[in-house]
């Protein structure tokens, strides 16, 4: 008998297993949208979020790892101002995305998959249902490939809607692959169109550039200069302890892309990892939440280091300044907040970030592999001014 009941305690201990352990968000900052456990193998990728004319928020992310399909994207809601989401959408065919609006619309544009095709679709229900790409009159933009992207900006200038993207048809290899391009059409047009997008030609690396040491860019920020005209500012890998962005020229029809080696390389705190810039009228500022890593927390990976999380700002896009450290975590292995999109709110940044952080069920599989996505509310973003000297 007393076998038997030991038996039976442990059989019941198996079929309750890991998933009668709940989770434990209270160390996570901010206000978590999705949690994906490590032991899942799928991890939270591309954050994007959006505001609908009724103020309801929309974010989403993707899905990947080991045990993801590679192609699929969720969608959220809040309604009061991000303090509780609710997934209204599973998209089956979508990846690497940013969410925008046009008018009453919402669209999300990026690829079919993992370096898939280029892709875009419309809801017209807040983003609970969504149009499927079936060819080029319905959103298949670009239907070659492979292709690559980030929920980067999505930009209306001068009556055209500016998006980067990035193909991988350069020489094999990551880094190496991305060859940077800029998407552009009319705004008053239909989106779905293939034939009302105008593309760059696509620009790859050259590995004489940044002496030898030059990687390749990526993850593309289509920005309006000071002076009127489109530039391209992406990340750049590279072999050494330095972090740059790399700043193309968009010619105003959007038909030619140009880079100068000479100046075109520019210092950019976090540039070494995905951001998101965007010019604020109020402060006639340009700003972004880049993963800076402090001169004292090098370690000859900037890449791989994105455990602190800055609002940094310039009046030029060439000079940047580290205003305020808004994220931090003192490991860098298994933290990391990144990924980061955002948009002005008033006086306020709202974010959704990919976050690797603790979750009472062992974290995130690394700073990469981030188990979260959560949503922060940054208030009075333009009088922050922390002393960051001795982080450096």
């Amino acid at each position: 008998m007393g076998i038997f009941l030991l038996l039976l305690c442990l059989n019941n201990a198996l079929l309750q297993g890991p998933s009668s352990v709940k989770p434990d968000l209270s160390r996570v900052p901010g206000v978590v949208i999705d949690h994906s456990p490590a032991s899942s193998r799928q991890y939270i990728g591309s954050p994007s979020l959006a505001e609908m004319p009724n103020g309801d928020l929309v974010a989403s992310h993707d899905l990947f790892g080991p045990g993801s399909t590679g192609d699929r994207t969720l969608v959220f809601r809040s309604s009061d101002g991000g303090a509780r989401w609710k997934r209204i959408a599973e998209i089956t065919g979508q990846w690497w995305s940013t969410l925008f609006r046009r008018g009453p619309a919402l669209y999300l544009i990026g690829t079919s998959r993992e370096n898939g095709y280029t892709v875009i679709r419309r809801s017209d229900d807040g983003g609970a249902t969504w149009t499927e790409p079936r060819d080029a009159d319905s959103g298949l933009l670009l239907g070659d490939g492979p292709y690559h992207c980030a929920p980067v900006p999505v930009v209306v200038h001068r009556g055209r809607i500016w998006r980067a993207m990035e193909d991988q048809l350069g020489p094999r290899g990551w880094g190496t692959s991305f060859r940077s391009f800029v998407l552009s059409a009319p705004e008053d047009s239909d989106l779905l169109k293939a034939s009302n997008w105008t593309g760059t030609n696509r620009l790859a690396r050259d590995p004489k550039w940044l002496g030898g040491r030059f990687l390749g860019w990526l993850e593309g920020n289509v920005v309006v200069a000071p002076n009127g005209g489109i530039v391209n500012m992406l990340r750049v890998a590279c072999d050494d302890d330095e972090e740059r962005a790399a700043v193309i020229e968009i010619s105003a029809d959007g038909r030619t892309a140009s880079f100068d080696p000479d100046t075109g390389f520019i210092p950019f705190p976090g540039g070494a990892k995905k951001f998101t810039i965007r010019y604020d009228v109020i402060s006639g500022q340009y700003w972004s939440l880049v993963n800076w890593t402090p001169p004292s927390q090098r370690r000859g990976k900037p890449a791989a280091t994105r455990n602190t999380l800055a609002l940094v700002r310039s009046s030029d896009l060439k000079s940047w300044e580290v205003r305020s450290v808004i994220l931090r975590h003192p490991d860098p292995e298994h933290h990391g907040f990144q990924y980061v999109d955002w948009l002005f709110d008033g006086d306020d940044l709202i974010a959704v970030v990919r976050t690797a952080c603790d979750d009472g069920l062992g974290g995130a599989h690394n700073y990469h592999d981030a188990n979260l996505m959560t949503f922060h509310r940054i208030t009075e973003f333009r009088d922050l001014v922390d002393d960051v000297s001795e982080m450096r």
